[in-house]
């Protein structure tokens, strides 16, 4: 399938998507829903696979959230509409393979689908974070209720209750969790370093680093007990009691870099 509002390669076990509606701030509608349900099951699919890259084109923003003017097929069922993010975000579409977001720009709004369920977030120094609902008159809900998982609850509200009054600047973003890093510069620079985490990842035994992404996420909705119940079961399966995929004897010194 050729994709119209996404751009989409796959090199060295890296498939980087990106987002390429930039005349539109790469506000998402119905194409874009239905491209993202297909090229998470590439993906999902795909063993040569092993890490993605979610970025955006353009210089002003990563996502601004639904395109109000092509809006998206909410369907007639009053209690039949769909989230978008079921079909926009990596672990409601049950990717387990670690995704990297590196966002630029302006992040508002639907963005938080994909930022939300990213294993890494990372950003350009120039990016700044908000959510528009509440001043437009619509309740925020989906979008913060996702970043509770990521951020303290008291910045989830704080971000959902002010609206366009405040943006949460890079090094806010940071200090709350919402990233794990600034990258100094823009849509180039955080390009560079998402590729730079994703190869280092996608040259660990794909197994270890799924089997990992999918143990932790699941837990999110267990007790701790729990988590670590079924935690214990994804070891044994991604790897095998008294076996290991890399001999260490054989593995060469890493070059660790402090954070």
């Amino acid at each position: 399938m050729s994709y119209e509002t996404i751009q989409y390669e796959v090199a060295d076990n890296v498939a980087s998507i990106t987002l390429n509606r930039p005349d539109k701030m790469n506000a998402f509608n119905q194409q874009m829903l239905d491209e993202f349900v297909d090229v998470w099951s590439r993906i999902r699919v795909d063993d040569d696979v092993h890490a993605v890259v979610l970025r955006a084109n353009g210089d002003r923003a990563f996502c601004t959230g639904v395109d109000v003017v092509e809006v998206y097929d909410r369907g007639d069922e009053l209690w039949g509409e769909l989230d978008p993010g079921s079909r926009l975000a990596p672990k409601a579409n049950q990717v387990w393979k670690p995704v990297i977001c590196a966002v630029h720009g302006m992040a508002a709004g639907g963005a938080f689908y994909w930022i939300n369920e990213s294993d890494i977030v990372i950003c350009a120094s120039d990016t700044t974070f908000f959510d528009p609902h509440v001043s437009y008159g619509l309740v925020a809900a989906l979008e913060p209720i996702g970043l509770t998982h990521r951020i303290p609850l008291g910045e989830a509200l704080r971000i959902a209750l002010v609206g366009l009054d405040e943006r949460v600047t890079a090094a806010r973003a940071e200090q709350i969790g919402l990233v794990s890093e600034v990258v100094e510069g823009s849509r180039e620079a955080v390009w560079a370093r998402a590729a730079e985490l994703a190869a280092r990842i996608a040259a660990k035994p794909a197994a270890a680093t799924q089997g990992t992404v999918k143990a932790i996420w699941e837990s999110l909705d267990m007790t701790r007990s729990g988590g670590q119940q079924v935690g214990l079961l994804y070891t044994q399966l991604g790897n095998p009691v008294g076996t290991a995929q890399v001999d260490r004897a054989t593995l060469a010194r890493p070059q660790w870099e402090p954070r």
